[in-house]
């Protein structure tokens, strides 16, 4: 597919968004990319903007991924565990994803953001075990938290960071901060695996990709600044996540509300 010069640019801008909230709370990035692509950018198929944004997310989690390794906030044999477990999924989903219509997954997806933002909202204020650790005790409920938000992520193309950080959450205890870092790794992992789906069929644009990936790369590390700066304040960080959920989910249970009612 080849778009104009101007697509091109709001590409690169769009991926400095997507790379700032990647940075900021782990999961914006999959939340913002496919809306972005979609609404902004002005690629005509939801499911080309699906395989597209999973390569950009991936790209971006990995770029991300070492600013949050520098300052400590990964942990390392939790997000081994939760991405092992999850990259299965995301295969199995992403090609389930690939056979239902887009104006359908965008849909669905807007109303799953809108149960994980108040999810969120619920555990903004929970005390978070300031040590997290891996062990044979919650090692199957990680596993199985990985397993189901791999699949969840890999059906809707995306990055699936929004699912991955209340799942570390919930799995381990660990704070959000750590939990935005480790859940980069399952990010870029479950992103890649689906990217590399659609690409075999054909639906990635690779010169958007890369737009959008350098732009992120700058959002990135004034994401993961601003994200060392917003924790020190508990909850504020899970409410300004949930509150980027809710908005973008209502925009988009809008626009595709009215696809499907044109179709």
């Amino acid at each position: 597919m080849l778009l104009e010069p101007f697509q091109y640019l709001l590409g690169a801008l769009s991926g400095g968004l997507v790379g700032l909230t990647l940075g900021l709370f782990g999961g914006g990035g999959s939340i913002l990319a496919v809306p972005l692509m979609v609404y902004l950018v002005g690629v005509p198929s939801p499911h080309l903007a699906l395989g597209t944004s999973a390569v950009a997310v991936a790209a971006n989690a990995l770029a991300n991924l070492f600013s949050h390794a520098r300052r400590g906030n990964v942990r390392w044999r939790c997000a081994a565990i939760y991405t092992s477990a999850g990259v299965a999924g995301a295969y199995l989903g992403s090609s389930l994803g690939k056979l239902i219509d887009g104006e359908k997954l965008l849909f669905l997806f807007a109303l799953l953001m809108l149960v994980v933002g108040g999810l969120m909202l619920r555990t903004r204020a929970r005390i978070a075990n300031p040590a997290p650790a891996c062990t044979l005790e919650n090692a199957p409920k990680t596993v199985g938290y990985g397993a189901a938000t791999g699949v969840f992520s890999g059906f809707f193309g995306i990055g699936g960071g929004f699912l991955i950080v209340p799942g570390l959450i919930a799995a381990t205890g660990m704070p959000i901060l750590s939990a935005v870092g480790s859940s980069l790794v399952a990010v870029a992992a479950f992103g890649l695996t689906t990217a590399l789906n659609y690409a075999a069929s054909g639906l990635v644009d690779w010169p958007l990709a890369a737009v959008f990936v350098g732009g992120g790369i700058g959002g990135g590390m004034l994401g993961a600044f601003a994200a060392d700066q917003i924790s020190r304040s508990r909850g504020l960080l899970n409410t300004l996540f949930a509150t980027l959920i809710f908005g973008v989910a209502l925009y988009m249970l809008w626009r595709s509300a009215a696809a499907l009612g044109a179709a």
